[in-house]
């Protein structure tokens, strides 16, 4: 990969993050990502799977069984980082006037860039 390619890959991610997490996610999402298991966390994390496609077509047209694994794993961990950010948020009654919020907030949204550079690094790992 290209220079150009990874920095549009980092691009074109922060771009679908954007649009999943604080446009096309729902209530219903929000609501039930704390629910081990709940289709409303599936979906969501299914959406940033589904997003990711274009991204990593673009990135490397050329693994395609590997674009494949990269996204159930990035629809795993990016289930998982939400559930376990809810499951606190729920559990110590936080809301939006409390700083842990906050961290917490900013703890799970690094935690997903973090999967990208993960998923870019793989890639490049891939291509030599």
């Amino acid at each position: 990969m290209s220079a150009g390619a990874i920095i549009l890959a980092f691009a074109l991610f922060q771009l679908k993050h954007y649009l999943a997490d604080f446009h096309w996610q729902t209530i219903w999402m929000v609501e039930t990502k704390g629910r081990y298991g709940h289709p409303g966390g599936l979906a969501h994390s299914g959406l940033h799977g589904l997003l990711s496609l274009p991204v990593l077509l673009v990135a490397a047209p050329w693994m395609p069984a590997l674009t494949v694994v990269l996204i159930l794993a990035e629809i795993a961990a990016h289930y998982h980082i939400d559930w376990l950010k809810s499951r606190i948020v729920t559990r110590r009654g936080l809301g939006e006037d409390d700083s842990v919020y906050w961290h917490l907030f900013g703890l799970d949204q690094a935690a997903h860039h973090l999967t990208y550079i993960g998923m870019v690094a793989i890639l490049l790992g891939a291509a030599g």
